[in-house]
């Protein structure tokens, strides 16, 4: 379904709950969305119950809850959706766009990313085989313009770079479910952290394969820590303190190059994503990695690009 109307998205997955660098993406993706006077969706991207503890949903919406970003439709939680992207695997299937890959890692990097046992091109596996989805990918020269970074150049090699679908688990993967739901949601602009950027020309076949049209891309630089490393769980981010969402928000603002006022931190939370709808600046977002001191009260932290 296409939509005229700009629809934006934030899809945080529950491995924990949300830090810093999560609410400067969700207050980039809502401002977006406000700028353009068009929708916001939030989508839980719950696809991996191995590393998902229980509580972490509820924290990532009482946090967003109290940041002032609310959702202007029901909450989408993948998990809920395996029917809608099994349905599309069998599409793919079916059309020769995805296929049966009996491979492990380890094999595959002892190939050079080839196929050993030449899982693209030969007609079926045995029933018992445990085996992963891959999409296979087309050789392709991509050009886009990233409304941030600007024209955008990827190459994408066939095999070598095809990317997985469902895993051998059984859990579908993100490449697929980010495409389904964008696609059934009618997104048409989607931002994110630039450490997403790589995926982007292999996304763009994913959408095209499906029927359905890309979204405009807007890469931000996402934040780092201390050590360089992005912020997240995996590299014991801190949890956002949602006592104090009026400075969390301020915070953000500057680590998206906005300037807002310093007296805005003791002011309510309406009043400044109020401040912040009427003086956003996609122009101001930075490029590439820069010091911004005193994002977080308690590091120092970097954009990087």
């Amino acid at each position: 379904m296409e939509h005229t109307r700009y629809r934006g998205r934030f899809a945080p997955s529950p491995t924990g709950p949300l830090h810093f660098g999560s609410l400067v993406t969700a207050v980039a993706t809502w401002l977006e969305a406000r700028a353009a006077d068009g929708d916001w969706l939030v989508r839980i991207e719950d696809l991996d119950p191995l590393r998902e503890p229980p509580e972490a949903t509820n924290q990532i919406l009482h946090s967003l809850d109290a940041h002032g970003l609310h959702s202007d439709e029901p909450i989408r939680f993948q998990s809920r959706r395996h029917p809608a992207y099994q349905e599309a695997i069998d599409h793919l299937l079916k059309n020769g766009k995805a296929y049966r890959c009996s491979c492990s890692r380890k094999q595959l990097q002892a190939h050079g990313g080839r196929h050993p046992a030449q899982c693209r091109t030969r007609a079926s596996l045995p029933d018992e085989a445990s085996h992963a989805i891959r999409f296979a990918l087309s050789d392709d020269n991509s050009h886009w313009q990233d409304l941030l970074l600007g024209p955008q150049h990827q190459t994408v090699r066939a095999e070598l770079d095809d990317p997985v679908l469902q895993r051998k688990e059984g859990f579908y993967a993100y490449q697929l479910a980010v495409a389904v739901d964008d696609f059934d949601q009618g997104i048409s602009h989607v931002v994110r952290g630039s450490d997403l950027l790589d995926m982007t020309a292999q996304q763009q076949q994913i959408f095209q394969a499906l029927g359905a049209p890309a979204p405009q891309w807007l890469h931000i630089p996402v934040i780092l820590n201390d050590q360089g490393q992005k912020l997240s769980k995996q590299n014991h981010a801190p949890a956002l303190d949602d006592t104090k969402p009026a400075t969390n928000l301020v915070h953000a603002l500057v680590a998206l190059g906005q300037q807002p006022p310093a007296k805005l931190a003791q002011a309510s939370v309406s009043d400044v994503l109020a401040w912040a709808r009427a003086h956003w600046q996609r122009a101001a977002i930075p490029l590439t990695s820069r010091q911004a001191r005193g994002i977080t009260p308690s590091t120092q932290s970097h954009s990087d690009h």
